[in-house]
């Protein structure tokens, strides 16, 4: 399995993650939203990528899970950009840090509007070596 799945969803989409730390969960389910969002075009030159600095805190790791990627997708739709790359500085259980890459919109086809990631069914957890969760986006 590659970093992410898209499993069936009613209406929705719906993608299983998986990383060998926490951090890399948080940055495959961003890398997972943006790659569901939209296809890079292919453009000639070099695309300057701007860099965002966000935080977000929340109660619970879920809770800081969804507050991240409603963030991004927040950002990405009032700066009508897409996000590509994605650097966590800071993560425990309730405050998240990170730094990320931005490129203009008009650099990809959309594919999928997707309007937030939801609570649905959300749990994450540690099982050997590995963290998993699965997520809903709202569509």
């Amino acid at each position: 399995m590659k970093y992410y799945e898209v499993i069936d969803h009613t209406a929705d989409l719906c993608v299983r993650l998986q990383a060998k730390d926490l951090k890399g969960l948080f940055i495959n389910a961003g890398r997972a939203l943006f790659e569901l969002k939209a296809k890079r075009l292919p453009l000639e030159g070099n695309q300057k990528k701007r860099k965002v600095t966000l935080s977000v805190k929340a109660d619970t790791p879920e809770e800081l899970l969804v507050a991240w990627l409603n963030e991004l997708l927040y950002l990405s739709a009032t700066e009508k950009v897409i996000f590509t790359d994605f650097k966590i500085k800071r993560l425990d259980k309730k405050i998240l840090s990170a730094v990320v890459w931005a490129e203009p919109e008009e650099n990809f086809e959309l594919k999928h509007e997707i309007k937030a990631a939801t609570y649905h069914n959300l749990c994450i957890q540690k099982k050997d070596s590995f963290w998993y969760t699965q997520i809903v986006f709202d569509v």
